[in-house]
């Protein structure tokens, strides 16, 4: 006769390291209390609970209803690496939902995760890079990095970060210097950049150029440029093998050569050659800077004497679908065209 037995084993959808939940609205509340506990596989389990919840930007604003940002912020410096692996998981999740973005920056979490720059756990400030990232996508995200003193040491930890927390560390640069560059440029970040552009990774190069474009869009991060001896260095990659980085190298150039400086490091270095390619190839996504940065070394008489031999690229890219780089090419030719002004000619 066949008797009722009870399994030892697990249900197959149960996981032991994550903390069981309670239904509905009770759920992060309970998990708000284990958060609190002094016994280290209680809170080991709720956060593992929580980086699941948090998928859900309608928890995450429940979450931050509740209190949880006060209870994480404190978990940061918690002497357990896998405590602070989970709470940099859960915050970097929560920086994906926009709410959450605009919650981390009220909460002056920011301000907290600085302290986990050197953390010894990779994860941990891989974890706090992406949040950064992330939160610098807003204005007021830039700003609490600018105003957390964050600047110096982003460029410095681009000398000996991992190749992959680099990237994110020019991710958070690119959006916060196009609201300053002063910290940055005291900080040596021309120079460190300058090194970036030669990088073996094609995103850490393309990502260098960018943060260089937005260096260059400042009035003082073009003289910085310049004396840096960087245009050299941005001419070169034109000729780079990742459409990307020959985009973002001729946005940089297009910035830098605004100034008188620029321009003449710019023909010094060449930099006709490699752009009149970028000119031609039609689906390039460095065209309308290709066009834009040869302008205005058009302006210069030894650069409007060649330029005007290879007039009939710009003549083509009038017919181009794209409506912006029809006007830049309406602006090189009439740049080109244009003629010096003598007296004699009224006669």
């Amino acid at each position: 006769m066949a008797q009722p037995r009870i399994s030892a084993y697990l249900p197959p959808d149960t996981d032991p390291a994550r903390a069981a939940l309670a239904f509905g609205r009770r759920a992060l509340a309970k998990l708000r209390e284990e958060l609190q506990s002094p016994e280290l596989p209680a809170l080991q389990r709720a956060l593992m609970a929580l980086c699941d919840l948090v998928h859900d930007p309608e928890k995450v604003y429940e979450a931050m209803a509740l209190g949880f940002l006060d209870s994480l912020k404190t978990l940061l410096v918690h002497q357990d690496q896998t405590v602070r692996q989970k709470t940099t998981e859960v915050l970097s999740i929560m920086a994906s939902h926009s709410i959450g973005r605009e919650g981390l920056i009220r909460s002056g979490v920011i301000s907290a995760l600085a302290g986990l720059l050197d953390d010894p756990v990779d994860i941990c400030r891989k974890n706090t890079h992406q949040t950064f990232d992330m939160l610098a996508k807003l204005p007021a995200g830039a700003g609490g990095v600018l105003r957390a003193g964050l600047i110096p040491p982003l460029v410095l930890k681009l000398q000996t970060e991992l190749d992959e927390i680099q990237e994110l560390i020019l991710d958070t640069l690119s959006n916060c210097l196009r609201v300053e560059v002063s910290e940055a440029l005291q900080a040596g970040a021309v120079t460190v950049l300058k090194e970036k552009l030669s990088h073996p990774s094609p995103a850490i190069r393309s990502k260098a150029a960018w943060v260089l474009l937005e260096i260059s869009s400042h009035a003082e991060g073009k003289t910085a440029v310049c004396k840096e001896e960087v245009i050299p260095a941005l001419v070169s990659l034109l000729e780079d093998t990742q459409p990307e980085v020959q985009a973002n190298s001729a946005g940089a150039l297009m910035f830098a050569l605004v100034t008188p400086q620029g321009r003449s490091s710019a023909m010094g270095a060449e930099a006709i050659p490699p752009l009149l390619p970028l000119v031609a190839e039609e689906t390039s996504k460095a065209r309308l800077n290709a066009i834009k940065a040869l302008t205005l070394l058009a302006e210069l008489p030894e650069g409007r004497q060649t330029l005007l031999e290879h007039r009939d690229a710009f003549l083509r890219c009038l017919d181009d679908p794209s409506e912006a780089v029809q006007r830049a090419a309406d602006i090189a030719i009439t740049v080109m065209d244009w003629k010096p002004f003598c007296s004699r000619d009224l006669f």
